[in-house]
């Protein structure tokens, strides 16, 4: 366990991941609620597929619901099910994701969005594992393992009173915290490998973009890198990803990550390193204020003869319309 690189479709060499991968493998051993949280973007469907495909449970249904999706007049009907009639629209007898979800796994993702008389309801399903559907009063026995997640911070929400204390208590027995991307940025180059090999293509990063991927910030954190090696693959000719094959907010963060690792692999000397990052810099400011040279200058703490002098010495030609002061 402790060299592991991969659980289920989760990968990553990280210490903080194979903490991860320890308490997943420890949590499919009991039956006990899960609550997974961390940002959006960040793999929490992952962890609670892991669990249930651990568990003697992956050979019946895995069931997700995404609570922040279904508006609230349809979530208590989307999670229990409906009679005929019980409301307007319900033409048919209707079976819920509970009851799907019956000998497997029942996973409610962004549980925090619930509304106040849901929780109630999804309290006592919880405790009893018997329920109602909408318009009946029969109760229904079901056999489920419960994982929720969330990007919340639900003890956060209680203390505001927006999340019942009880219902919190319930689902968080067992809590999993998954890290944003920039937290664990050793994975970075293995995710982005791992989704290549997925896409089942033998084409490779080229280091600048590799540097371009462990400077950038990732807000979007797994599901955003993903992204960016399928726009990669998409713009690339040739057998490489190359650092302009990437989105141009990832291309442009990691710039400076970039120029190091060319640097450290014997790419660019010294000096072509410091005048490229130089010729980035300026020409990003300049973008960024219209190539108006008086603006630029002022913002890099340079007078306006100094600039254009670097600018001349590095080949970055002025806009003849843009320098109105």
């Amino acid at each position: 366990v402790e060299g592991r690189q991969q659980l289920g479709k989760m990968v990553g060499r990280s210490e903080v991941m194979r903490q991860v991968f320890r308490t997943v493998e420890r949590i499919a051993k009991s039956e006990a609620t899960v609550l997974v949280t961390g940002a959006s973007g960040t793999g929490k469907e992952l962890v609670a597929r892991a669990i249930n495909d651990l568990t003697p449970r992956s050979k019946g249904p895995f069931v997700a619901v995404n609570c922040g999706a279904i508006p609230d007049n349809l979530i208590e009907s989307e999670l229990f099910g409906h009679e005929k009639g019980a409301f307007t629209g319900a033409t048919d007898r209707r079976e819920g994701r509970f009851e799907s979800a019956n000998s497997g796994t029942l996973f409610l993702d962004e549980i925090g969005e619930l509304d106040a008389a849901v929780q109630v309801k999804l309290l006592r399903a919880l405790q009893e594992r018997t329920f109602e559907r909408v318009g009946s009063s029969k109760s229904i026995s079901v056999d489920v393992r419960i994982v929720t997640a969330t990007n919340r911070d639900l003890a956060q929400e209680v203390a505001d009173g927006n999340f019942r204390e009880d219902l919190y208590y319930r689902i968080a027995v067992v809590p999993v915290a998954l890290p944003a991307l920039r937290e664990r940025r050793e994975d970075i180059r293995l995710l982005a490998e791992t989704f290549l090999a997925r896409a089942g293509t033998e084409k490779r990063l080229t280091p600048a973009a590799i540097g371009s991927l462990e400077g950038y910030n990732w807000p979007g954190n797994v599901r955003e890198l993903e992204n960016a090696i399928e726009h990669g693959l998409a713009l690339c000719d040739g057998d490489t990803i190359d650092q302009e094959d990437l989105p141009i907010s990832i291309g442009r963060s990691g710039q400076a990550e970039a120029l190091r690792e060319q640097w450290r692999q014997g790419e660019r000397s010294f000096e072509e390193t410091v005048t490229r990052f130089e010729t980035d810099i300026l020409r990003e400011s300049l973008e960024s204020h219209h190539w108006n040279q008086t603006q630029t200058a002022n913002a890099l703490g340079l007078t306006r003869r100094v600039l254009k002098l670097k600018m001349d010495k590095l080949g970055i030609e002025a806009r003849d319309d843009s320098d109105a002061d």
